[in-house]
């Protein structure tokens, strides 16, 4: 749950722009997005093999 000190006078349009900042850093909406579809195992390896090999490109590159 996310605590919200909201300070005399504060206007509710910043109060509601930390909310929202609070609230993204926490993970709860991406966390949602991937649990709406079940992802194989093998699948999941496979892309995250796929991403490793993607960012040792671009750091090779830079270099």
């Amino acid at each position: 749950m996310i605590i919200m000190q909201v300070k005399e006078g504060e206007n509710i349009e910043r109060a509601l722009k930390k909310f929202k900042r609070k609230y993204e850093r926490t993970g709860v909406l991406k966390e949602l997005r991937r649990r709406q579809y079940f992802t194989k195992p093998s699948v999941a390896k496979r892309e995250a093999k796929l991403h490793a090999i993607y960012v040792e490109h671009t750091y090779r590159d830079e270099e």
